[in-house]
């Protein structure tokens, strides 16, 4: 998928190269995050934190397994794959075809990790007019949603651990191009949720991860902003963890959001900072919600210096590998107990090119070769909660 600049940051793979040396560079000292926790305990349904990654298993099994391998050296329990309602039910509604995710379950249950998979992309059929294909629409009837999500709890219930219901519904690209509408959303995210759990309980149920943004219109809306609509809405009982998206930008991941307000060079924006999830998790204290965990869905720091909408915020192999350590680090000092999985991107699709803007932000190449952050990571101290 492509982002612009207004929009925030993308959804990609990061580049190629040979390993370089540990990180030793120290990080600047933080200011202590306001304001982020509740009166009563965190519910944790994730450990603090949980150390995930993003991975393409879809098309090849063995290109599936060399990357759950790849996953599980790193020392990472976690594995996030896309599974397009489009690609189980694309025919016509319960025309239902599980090989691929029957098998993607099974490798990844084989490779000793958990699994999180996002739930979107609907098939044209759903749509109100379906002689016009959009990439990520949804469906006319939200029930016919609903149905799928439950077909897969049932099917997978006890394997697949965690779902995430749909992607960036704050952005009208991934909203078939309407105007964001947390309340819409809202009414999605709880057939879902209630689909989900009255086949398995257990599943962990995350909401939508939105895109970091300052843009307000028919394009998008701020993050801070439908999150709120989402409250107002009568979201919170139809999500176990909240879901939000992380990327650095330019600054550093100990950076207080203020400063990245104030310094056109980070992009003055709060939303342009790594710790933004704190003012995130902010509005869900202030709704009551402080009980529950945040899932950073997509978090990374991009090597692009080739699409122009990412050149300014693009940092080094080595500062990559850097700040993405020094992120998890920070959370775990900072954010314990109410930060729950945390999710690198990506593990690269195999077939990804420069040309694609996920090579720029993964932490592996398509051919499997580690990039410094790979390693920095898998021999980082993991601390867990």
């Amino acid at each position: 998928m492509r982002w612009t600049l207004l929009l925030v940051w993308g959804m990609l793979l990061a580049a190629c190269q040979t390993a370089v040396p540990p990180v030793t560079s120290p990080p600047p000292t933080p200011t202590r995050p306001m304001a982020l926790t509740a009166d009563e305990p965190v519910f944790q349904q994730f450990d603090s934190p949980a150390y995930g990654v993003q991975a393409f298993l879809w098309w090849k099994p063995d290109v599936a397994q060399r990357d759950l391998g790849l996953i599980h050296k790193m020392g990472f329990g976690w594995v996030k794959q896309e599974i397009p309602w489009r690609e189980i039910e694309g025919i016509e509604k319960g025309a239902r075809d599980w090989y691929r995710p029957d098998l993607i379950v099974s490798l990844v249950e084989d490779a000793g990790l958990n699994l999180i998979v996002r739930l979107d992309r609907q098939p044209f059929w759903s749509q109100a007019d379906p002689s016009v294909p959009k990439d990520n629409d949804p469906p006319a009837d939200l029930q016919d949603f609903g149905d799928f999500c439950g077909a897969m709890a049932a099917r997978y219930q006890g394997r697949i651990a965690a779902y995430q219901v749909w992607n960036e519904p704050n952005l009208s690209r991934e909203w078939g191009g309407k105007p964001p509408d947390p309340a819409q959303y809202t009414e999605l995210l709880k057939v879902c949720y209630q689909a989900i759990k009255a086949a398995d309980p257990q599943a962990i149920v995350v909401s939508a991860g939105l895109a970091p943004t300052g843009t307000d219109d028919a394009a998008a809306m701020p993050d801070d902003k439908f999150l709120q609509g989402m409250y107002d809405a009568g979201a919170a009982p139809y999500f176990d963890v909240l879901g939000v998206h992380a990327p650095g930008y330019k600054a550093p991941p100990e950076l207080d959001p203020t400063e990245a307000a104030a310094d056109p060079a980070y992009g003055g924006g709060r939303w342009f900072s790594f710790r933004h999830v704190e003012d995130i998790r902010a509005i869900m204290v202030a709704n009551g919600d402080g009980r529950k965990q945040v899932a950073i869905l997509e978090m990374g720091w991009t090597l692009d210096q080739v699409n122009p909408d990412y050149a300014w915020f693009a940092v080094d192999e080595q500062t990559q590998a850097d700040y993405l350590v020094r992120a998890y680090q920070y959370a775990a000092e900072n954010w314990q107990p109410w930060i729950g999985l945390m999710t690198t991107i990506y593990i690269a699709d195999y077939h990804c090119t420069p040309d694609d803007e996920q090579w720029w932000w993964a932490v592996v190449l398509p051919d499997g070769t580690p990039r410094p952050a790979y390693e920095a990571l898998r021999d980082m101290e993991k601390r867990v909660r």
